[in-house]
């Protein structure tokens, strides 16, 4: 494998890594999800429910025997990266782009996933899965490092997100209302596939809320509780009223439709509470690796999104 060039992270070491993420996301659901369905369906009391997370489980395991893509539908490739401060790039952030571009393009033929992207008008498809602002690429910042990391998730699903703004008066109860209305609407048709991590973003600006939400449902493991404890109550509140709802796996009846609910925050306007809430299903594929300035490259299950820098509430 390539390694770093001298001070530098290299291109081509990116560039491999990009793609093993990639194949490690498709192939492998990660040991925190496979735990969570396996319990669920052990119990699960509803014949069907039952019936449906006993096949996720050995569909799971399939995959991992024959090399091969968990779910016929591959998703969308897209990457997430936690850059340290003092990481240093051949070619700048241009080319760790560039890279990544080109393990997905290869991926999409090699390992192989579907290619699902193309130009929402003309239908125009590059066979690749890359494109106008895809795979996209989010980041975040860590003081005091030297490493890259990158998390390959391969985000599937048409349905299963919503946002509404509420109003400070709307209080915990609006938030719970809102919560039910969405899983309703969308898990009794099973269109979320469903178990699901649940994820909620309160506050910030509506792109903020929205992206918070979405990094809440992909990039914490399932039985995570954030720091925070009125906010963690909240979570374990909203996994049993899930459970309370009777609806099950794939939107037959039972109490396995919520695996997790996961809650992040983002200080906002005085006058509003936006909520956003993402679904994402039990097709949850993720890989993460930290590159170091040496060369030296960890593969890991847990992306370590949500650090105490990220979350920070104070001037530094």
């Amino acid at each position: 494998m390539p390694t770093a060039t001298g001070a530098f992270i290299g291109a081509d070491l990116i560039r491999e890594v990009a793609f093993e993420l990639n194949r490690r996301a498709a192939i492998h659901i990660p040991g925190d999800v496979r735990q969570s369905v396996r319990g669920m369906a052990e119990r699960e009391t509803e014949r069907l429910s039952k019936f449906v997370l006993l096949e996720i489980v050995n569909n799971y395991e399939v995959a991992d025997e024959d090399l091969r893509p968990m779910c016929a539908d591959t998703g969308l490739p897209r990457f997430y990266a936690k850059v340290g401060n003092e990481a240093r790039l051949e070619g700048g952030f241009v080319a760790f782009e560039r890279s990544i571009r080109e393990a997905t393009a290869r991926a999409t033929t090699e390992i192989p996933l579907r290619p699902n992207r193309v130009h929402p008008i003309t239908r125009n498809d590059y066979n690749n899965n890359v494109g106008i602002h895809a795979p996209s690429v989010d980041y975040s910042w860590e003081p005091g490092a030297d490493w890259v990391e990158m998390t390959a998730f391969h985000k599937g699903g048409l349905f299963g997100g919503d946002y509404r703004m509420l109003f400070p008066g709307d209080g915990i109860d609006g938030i719970r209302r809102f919560y039910l209305d969405v899983i309703s609407e969308f898990f009794k048709r099973g269109l979320s596939c469903q178990p699901a991590i649940v994820g909620i973003g309160i506050g910030g600006t509506k792109d903020t809320c929205v992206k918070l939400a979405k990094e809440a449902a992909c990039l914490r493991v399932v039985g995570d509780r954030n720091p925070d404890p009125q906010i963690a109550d909240l979570e374990d509140e909203l996994v049993e009223l899930g459970k309370r709802s009777t609806l099950g796996a794939m939107g037959f009846k039972g109490e396995g439709a919520v695996m997790d609910a996961h809650i992040e925050v983002a200080y906002t306007h005085t006058g509003g509470m936006p909520v956003s809430i993402h679904h994402q299903c039990f097709a949850l594929r993720r890989s993460t690796a930290r590159i170091h300035l040496d060369g030296e490259v960890e593969y890991r299950e847990d992306p370590r999104w949500f650090t105490d820098y990220y979350r920070r509430d104070s001037v530094s």
